[in-house]
């Protein structure tokens, strides 16, 4: 969400993603999607760092490590060679043991 500031000096909180322009008549005008239209004090460029500050910490935050600690999930015991078959036809392995058949290409 990106603050701006109304001409009654209250704050105001809008979402980027519906925002269509920023006009800047003598007072800087905002439209969104569903048409409402608010004017506001700040200026069309310090609204527009806002914006663009806004998208980079989200961006920062999706490509950071941390994040993926607790997003990724453990492969290493998922998969035994020694379960049960999942298709009635296993296909023999060279050892005598059934390979597992994936159900989906993520689980290669």
């Amino acid at each position: 969400m990106v603050a701006v500031t109304r001409l009654d000096k209250q704050l105001m909180y809008l979402n980027p993603d519906h925002i269509i322009c920023i006009e800047e008549t003598p007072d800087t005008v905002i439209t969104l999607f569903n048409g409402n239209r608010y004017i506001v004090i700040d200026r069309a460029s310090a609204i527009i760092s806002r914006i663009v500050a806004f998208r980079a910490k989200i961006s920062r935050r999706a490509a950071s490590h941390a994040a993926k600690k607790y997003l990724g999930r453990t492969r290493a015991g998922q998969f035994h060679r020694d379960s049960p078959p999942l298709l009635d036809e296993p296909f023999p392995d060279n050892q005598g043991r059934q390979n597992h058949i994936p159900l989906h290409s993520r689980d290669y």
